[in-house]
């Protein structure tokens, strides 16, 4: 079993798998993150909406906002905040760097 430090970032795709437009479920430790690209801008949030734990990667994605496929709740990428409802709890973010071309995130404590 490996271990993940939660203070280190941990790579977690390239920049040529998600361009301008694109987000993709990645898997971060235990969790499942959505992964957008918006002009070139990574941002991540947890992946399963806070209303009933629709999968937020097979939602659309709208600039700055995803909304659920399940019930329509949207959430604001660079904050994971609430933007519609009937969701009213917030989506955890995700610190990200860009390094070369690895998309690195850290891993919630």
């Amino acid at each position: 079993m490996t271990t993940v430090n939660t203070t280190e970032f941990v790579t977690v795709a390239s920049t040529d798998e998600i361009p301008p437009g694109v987000m993709r479920k990645v898997r971060l430790a235990d969790k499942d993150v959505v992964l957008a690209n918006v002009d070139g801008n990574y941002y991540a949030i947890g992946n399963v909406c806070t209303h009933e734990e629709g999968p937020l990667d097979e939602g659309i994605l709208d600039k700055y906002e995803i909304e659920c496929p399940w019930h329509d709740s949207r959430f604001d990428l660079r904050t994971g905040a609430v933007t519609q409802g009937p969701a009213d709890t917030p989506e955890p973010s995700y610190e990200i760097r860009v390094e070369g071309n690895s998309i690195r995130i850290r891993p919630k404590q």
